[in-house]
């Protein structure tokens, strides 16, 4: 048990210091050298987990897809709608790129022709099921104007938080991610979602759903 342990704890170490090769520098450009000593392992020990540097940026984008599962699996409160839902799990996304590296490596590695597929059976794919799953049922809900198509709704929503990722690290602008984020959702809503909700929205702003029950909003 102690070796596996040990084993489980040496690759955990090594797709850490990948993530943050790849994140940096991307899938080319990486370094399994500078790799080998973020993760203080030998050669030996890298190449009996991982047969090739493909093959460990597959392991962090898996990891990635890890993450991105447990943030849109966690459980929905009683009494919270489904745009209000998808604001939660668009900011608690928005954390996972400044907490995560794995994540961030994850965003950079999917740009990569070598990875281009991962797009559509990812991490990314797995974000955009959500989105897609909350904007059908705010238009069941009468949540968005009746002539909007949810689809092009989550189209255009899953567009903008990736062009303002892109150019937060471009423009190396200062704004909290989570703030950029939640700038594309209200933007969208003030144009597809019905009368009635932007009203609610508008009077009462966006609660913390995930606050204890009673706690100050």
């Amino acid at each position: 048990m102690a070796q596996q342990e040990r084993a489980r704890r040496t690759r955990a170490a090594i797709v850490e210091a990948a993530a943050h090769e790849f994140s940096k520098r991307g899938y080319t450009a990486a370094s399994v050298n500078t790799i080998l000593e973020g993760s203080r392992a030998t050669k030996g020990a890298m190449y009996f987990h991982f047969s090739s540097k493909e093959d460990l940026a597959r392991a962090v984008l898996q990891t990635a897809s890890e993450k991105y599962r447990e943030v849109m699996s966690t459980p929905r409160p009683a009494g919270v709608d489904a745009l209000e839902w998808l604001h939660s799990r668009i900011v608690e996304l928005a954390r996972s790129f400044d907490e995560s590296v794995v994540v961030r490596a994850e965003f950079r590695l999917i740009i990569e022709p070598e990875f281009y597929a991962t797009i559509r059976e990812g991490a990314g794919a797995i974000w955009g099921q959500t989105a897609s799953d909350l904007a059908a049922e705010a238009h069941r809900e009468g949540l968005l104007r009746p002539d909007i198509d949810p689809r092009q709704f989550t189209r255009v929503l899953v567009t903008s938080l990736a062009g303002q990722r892109y150019m937060s690290d471009l423009t190396a602008d200062e704004t909290d991610l989570a703030a950029l984020f939640e700038e594309s959702l209200e933007v969208l809503l003030m144009a597809m979602a019905s009368p009635e909700w932007l009203d609610g929205w508008r009077s009462r702003g966006w609660r913390d759903v995930l606050a204890p029950v009673g706690a100050d909003a």
